[in-house]
């Protein structure tokens, strides 16, 4: 059957091109639709309740859309006349920008507490600004010391720095739409939907998918935009640009950028490693082919079909490039073999023999390797769910393209002459064959330290995410994350939503004095933590308003008195986003600082719902959101869901093995590297602190996929030799014939990705080094330990 398809292939290769070339012509257009979407929520598993009811609380407070930018003098004071000149020449060009709302600074915040009639005061928001007032430079600086609100929002607390907030507004169409599918969502997650909802699910979905990438693309054009807008002042002082879609939007540029400077580094290096191994330039050129048509087919699919990558599956592109070269390397080494061995066959012999040869192997390892990344598809992780299927994905095409184009482009081409084998790779395989031969007990041993080494490490495996982190400390956007981070109250966002308690009597009030001491002691609880940055809630109004009342506290009444007659901007300024009245909910909102030294955000959390229990705050009246929330609920779920989906694979792995080779013993000498080889990765992760985030999870898969691939390869080779009837020679044949393969393509990818480690992106750094470590050890353990338990327990095919 095997050898029919091949002769197809062969015969019809004019034909196969053609098709080939139409097909990657038609997904080629179609790689223009692939997006990278590396914002903050692509990051999040949308189907799960925590993620709605952030989502219905962000709708019920409405907190408006903002950017950050921070503003500190080189050579002036903050509280100046030319820093007050800077920020109003900026605002004013920030408020041309037409999705910007308002900006709000240092300028135009109202000074309640030099305002005749204080928060009662008309139209105090207006008129007691910096902006319509003159007032003296040390009269602010004490004013803004210690400001309830305005301290680390518009002004550092040193007093070295202010910050502009770029209000932007809504999408009032695509608002309208996400409001009814969190409202359908909910009705989900309580089993309530209808089939009629979940078609209406999915249509208000379709319409708000374009309208989000719209908003996305208008975003990151406005970003572009105020870079240059603040470029002119970046002579007198140093700008700073923060929040949640600047993130995204350093992500996609830094993406994009490894993409193009890496991926072409990387291509160049493995080019001149083929040619310095192959000696020749067909066997450049034809795996470049397979690859770019891979490449090209996959993404075009991924475009037709709408699938996105994000920050995590970024990589997708160059492990397909592993997995493509693993293939046609090992079809090169089969058919220069035969050339070698054979040589009065002809061009057509060779390419059919090597076809049918390899063609089984190859398809073996695509599905043990599909088997390896489906340990991302258990992990319970929706953004990491949809990398493995991207992956499983590219396997597939991965073998489909190699094995169809390496036959047809190379009927295109005379037949080889007998090429000389690499001297170092002969030398190396012989003299290795013949240690293993000799000293059989000492890979065992080596193994054995290697697997304590690597279990031991998996106890200091942490669980952390800190998109700062992910910038080298030299980079621009690490320095801009930073500052802000510290200077102005913090990064990742967290919110405390709480119930206050039904009110007794015929009282009108909104807030009671228990309400008011109640939310007091919450948000001491909570600033008193460490890594909790700026916190904004109702409780800073009532400090406000004791500032203003000459330091006395406002009674009950007085509070609420406060509250009806204040005008109805500065309301909706001071409390729109911190009070509801028609659900009787106050939001405490908070930022992490994530710089925070030593700051662990499973602690933090457990801490914070202790506090909450001392309190004696029911658990059904608060509740705990955002994105900080949010991210560590998927950090809990990933050391939990990595060490199953490892333990399933593995089972599934042993199967695949079983089933395959028909052969129990087999299957479990070859689970044996892929055990070996994940435990060690993870283990030298633990031992080096690189953190279990949602970058580096994919790592064991990738490390699984790696060496499975290997193992399938020897083993098939191995059976061949012995049911040939040279088992005396079996693993020395194996160790010439495919390590070689298993040799040549650990040193091309190994080269190539270790260039990598000169990326500003630290996962791109780690993914270099960690994709390299695996290969290494896949290869080590397939070229020592695997022959050694072949020969000791495997006496025929």
């Amino acid at each position: 059957m095997n050898k029919r398809i091949a002769q197809f292939l062969v015969e019809r290769h004019k034909l196969v091109l053609l098709v080939f070339v139409m097909i990657t012509a038609v997904l080629g257009y179609q790689a223009l639709n692939f997006k990278i979407d590396a914002s903050a929520d692509t990051l999040l598993t949308k189907g799960n309740k925590l993620y709605l009811q952030t989502q219905v609380m962000n709708e019920r407070f409405s907190p408006q859309e903002f950017l950050l930018i921070a503003y500190k003098p080189k050579n002036h004071d903050v509280i100046s006349e030319r820093t007050f000149d800077d920020i109003g020449s900026l605002s004013k060009q920030l408020s041309q920008i037409k999705r910007v709302d308002s900006v709000r600074s240092i300028l135009n915040v109202p000074l309640l507490s030099l305002a005749d009639g204080g928060l009662s005061a008309d139209n105090a928001t207006q008129k007691w600004t910096i902006e319509q007032n003159d007032f003296p430079a040390d009269e602010l600086k004490q004013l803004f010391k210690d400001h309830p609100i305005y301290e680390d929002l518009v002004i550092n607390q040193p007093q070295t720095a202010t910050a502009l907030q770029v209000l932007f507004k809504p999408n009032t169409k695509l608002k309208k739409i996400d409001s009814e599918i969190t409202a359908l969502q909910e009705q989900a997650l309580n089993g309530e939907l209808s089939e009629q909802d979940q078609r209406q699910l999915e249509q208000l979905q379709a319409e708000a998918e374009p309208l989000a990438r719209e908003l996305t693309r208008q975003r990151n054009s406005e970003i572009a935009h105020i870079r240059e807008l603040i470029k002119p002042f970046e002579a007198d002082a140093e700008l700073y640009l923060g929040g949640a879609h600047v993130l995204g939007y350093q992500l996609i540029n830094i993406i994009k950028s490894d993409l193009t400077i890496f991926g072409g580094a990387i291509a160049a290096m493995i080019c001149l490693v083929l040619f310095v191994v192959f000696g020749k330039i067909r066997w450049v050129a034809i795996p470049v082919v397979c690859c770019v048509s891979s490449v090209v087919c996959t993404v075009g699919l991924f475009g037709l079909l709408g699938l996105k990558a994000t920050v995590i599956s970024s990589n997708f592109i160059a492990l397909q490039l592993i997995l493509t070269l693993a293939i046609v390397v090992h079809l090169i080494v089969q058919y220069r073999e035969y050339s070698n061995a054979n040589p009065d066959w002809e061009q057509k012999q060779l390419i059919i023999e090597t076809f049918a040869r390899k063609v089984q192997p190859c398809f073996y390892a695509g599905i043990t390797t599909s088997i390896g990344f489906a340990s991302l598809v258990f992990t319970d992780i929706q953004p990491v769910i949809s990398f493995g299927w991207m992956m499983i994905i590219a396997m597939a095409l991965s073998i489909a393209v190699s094995l169809l184009l390496f036959p047809s482009i190379l009927a295109l081409l005379k037949r080889e002459t007998a090429g000389k084998k690499s001297r170092w790779a002969s030398k190396l395989l012989t003299a290795n064959a013949n240690w293993i031969q000799k000293h059989p007990r000492w890979p065992v041993v080596a193994s054995l330290v290697v697997l304590m080494f690597g279990g031991s490490g998996l106890f200091f495996l942490s669980v952390e995410n800190s998109f700062i982190n992910y910038f080298r400390d030299s980079t621009k956007v690490h320095q801009e994350l930073s500052f802000i981070d510290q200077e102005f109250g913090g990064s990742t966002p967290l919110q405390l939503i709480y119930t206050l308690p039904e009110q007794s009597g015929d009282t009108d009030l909104e807030f009671t004095a228990r309400d008011i001491q109640t939310m007091q002691l919450m948000q001491t609880a909570l600033e008193n933590h460490k890594g909790v940055g700026d916190t904004l809630s109702v409780v800073n109004f009532t400090e406000l308003a004791q500032q203003i009342n000459d330091g006395k506290p406002l009674t009950e009444y007085e509070l609420n008195a406060v509250y009806w007659s204040m005008d109805e901007r500065l309301k909706n300024d001071l409390l729109g986003s911190y009070f509801n009245a028609d659900e009787r909910q106050v939001r405490i909102s908070t930022r992490i600082q994530d710089t925070t030294e030593g700051l662990n955000r499973a602690d933090l959390l457990a801490g914070i719902r202790a506090d909450m229990e001392k309190l004696e705050i029911p658990e059904d009246r608060y509740l705990l959101t955002d994105l900080f929330v949010l991210y560590q609920n998927i950090l809990d779920k990933l050391f939990r869901s990595q060490i199953l989906a490892l333990g399933i694979v593995y089972v599934l792995l042993l199967l695949a093995f079983w089933v395959l080779f028909r052969s129990f013993k087999i299957a479990l000498i070859g689970i044996t590297p892929n055990v070996l080889t994940t435990v060690a990765v993870l283990g030298f992760m633990g031992w080096m602190a690189i953190p279990l985030d949602l970058m580096t999870i994919t790592i064991a898969s990738i490390a699984m996929g790696i060496a499975v691939d290997d193992t399938i390869h020897y083993i098939h080779r191995y059976r061949e030799e012995l049911a040939e009837g040279d088992g005396a020679h079996a693993l020395e044949r194996s160790h010439l014939s495919v390590g070689c393969a298993l040799l040549y393509t650990t040193t091309i990818i190994t080269l190539g990705f270790l260039l990598l480690v000169f990326s500003d992106f630290v996962p791109s750094v780690q993914f270099g080094l960690l994709t390299s470590l695996a290969m290494v050890i896949a290869l080590l353990t397939d070229l020592t330990l695997l022959p050694v338990l072949l020969k000791r327990f495997i006496k025929s095919a």
